[in-house]
């Protein structure tokens, strides 16, 4: 009876394992800038690496808000303050930030001068729009899906303007 005990544990432990590094719940230093400056490191999970991402506006209930080029929703953290991420290891779980391997740039309906990036204590360097470092919510399934809108009153969409958009829709 007790053997059985430790290799269920055992099992339990290793499927955990498995979970958690397939999830991406742990942050790892992905990359750090390249030779021009270039933002990189990784991309949402569940998601192939993109060569480039490019932000771009898109229509949702919201409004005009901050989408990746696949329509992928981006949101800002209240905690976050004058472009530094505050999400730390056990946020990024549920909130993974925007990183690329390539260049970060401006697409449609964006500003260039709001896009920046800031460098994650973990050394991932993280793409920012507006001052507000960027992050994906692992709740959104499909493009155009605005679930993380207000959860725990701190995290919000990110409008054209590079402001977060507080309205609930």
């Amino acid at each position: 009876m007790r053997i059985r005990k430790y290799a269920f544990a055992a099992a339990l432990a290793a499927a955990a394992s498995l979970a958690a590094a397939c999830s991406g719940g742990k942050a790892e230093p992905a990359g750090g800038t390249s030779a021009s400056g270039a933002i990189t490191s990784a991309a949402a999970p569940g998601q192939a690496k993109p060569d480039a991402v490019a932000l771009r506006i898109s229509d949702s209930r919201l409004g005009p808000i901050l989408t990746d080029q696949a329509g992928r929703t981006l949101y800002g953290f209240v905690p976050d303050k004058k472009g530094t991420s505050t999400c730390g290891e056990n946020c990024v779980a549920t909130w993974p930030p925007l990183t690329s391997r390539s260049v970060v740039t401006a697409g449609s309906g964006t500003s260039a001068n709001l896009l920046g990036k800031t460098t994650r204590t973990e050394g991932a360097v993280q793409a920012t729009y507006g001052d507000w470092p960027l992050y994906y919510y692992a709740g959104d399934v499909r493009p155009g899906d605005v679930d993380g809108q207000g959860v725990n009153g701190i995290w919000f969409v990110i409008g054209a303007n590079g402001k977060l958009v507080r309205n609930a829709g």
